[in-house]
């Protein structure tokens, strides 16, 4: 069974304040049944365009980050695993418009923006994400 990615969504970001970054590589790691140490969630702090830079966004890179991770523990090389992220980004980018920040953020950025403005988004980047790599271990198989 799935789990709901809405409520673990706004779970994390509402009753633990942690940003896209992490909230993508939490909830691809509770529906994959992948578990992190610290240090790993740790690295997404600043992940949330690049701290706030609006630069790549952190739904991207929480996602590629849980590709490397994933895949690695297939057993897949390093070969494979930069293909994936590529075509990753290349859907995502297809889906979603871009893969920047400060285009992906709803209503832009102002200096009393309300917190958490991508949980939408994020929901729909969590399934999005989901069902890339669902479909990509179907196309290999084949």
């Amino acid at each position: 069974c799935k789990m709901n990615i809405k409520e673990k969504v706004h779970e994390l970001y509402w009753n633990n304040d942690i940003n896209c970054a992490r909230t993508i590589l939490i909830c691809l790691g509770k529906l994959f049944n992948i578990e992190y140490n610290a240090q790993t969630l740790l690295s997404t702090i600043g992940l949330h365009g690049a701290g706030g830079f609006r630069a790549q966004c952190g739904l991207v890179e929480g996602g590629l980050m849980f590709i490397g991770i994933y895949y690695s523990q297939l057993g897949k090389n390093e070969e494979t695993i930069v293909s994936v992220c590529y075509n990753f980004a290349e859907a995502f980018t297809q889906r979603f418009g871009s893969l920047s920040c400060y285009h992906l953020r709803p209503n832009g950025f102002t200096d009393n923006d309300p917190p958490h403005m991508c949980e939408n988004l994020t929901c729909e980047a969590v399934s999005f994400a989901y069902d890339f790599i669902k479909n990509q271990e179907a196309t290999e198989t084949l």
